[in-house]
C-alpha cells in the first residue's frame, strides 16, 4: 500500500460504498432513512481523506482517486 492509501481510509469508503447499496430499491420513509445513512458515511470518508492528505501533504483529488480504485478495483490496484 502506498502513502496515498490507508486501512481506515479503505474501511471507510467500503463501508460508504455498502451503504450507498442498500438505497437500491427501497422508497418512501425506508429509502430516505437509508439515503441519510449513505450520506453520512459519505461524509466521513470525504473528511477523512480531505484529513488525510492535509496531513501528509498529499494531493487529495490523488489520496481520493486511490482509495476508491483500490476499494473497487482491487485486482488492478496498486494504490496509487
Amino acid at each position: 500500500m502506498s502513502d496515498l492509501v490507508t486501512d481506515e481510509l479503505i474501511d471507510l469508503q467500503k463501508s460508504a460504498d455498502a451503504e450507498h447499496q442498500r438505497v437500491s430499491g427501497l422508497d418512501g420513509e425506508e429509502r430516505r432513512a437509508q439515503w441519510e445513512r449513505w450520506r453520512v458515511a459519505a461524509e466521513r470518508v470525504q473528511a477523512a481523506i480531505t484529513e488525510h492528505a492535509t496531513s501528509a501533504g498529499l494531493s487529495r483529488f490523488e489520496v481520493e482517486r486511490a482509495v476508491k480504485k483500490a476499494v473497487r478495483h482491487p485486482e488492478d490496484s496498486s494504490a496509487t
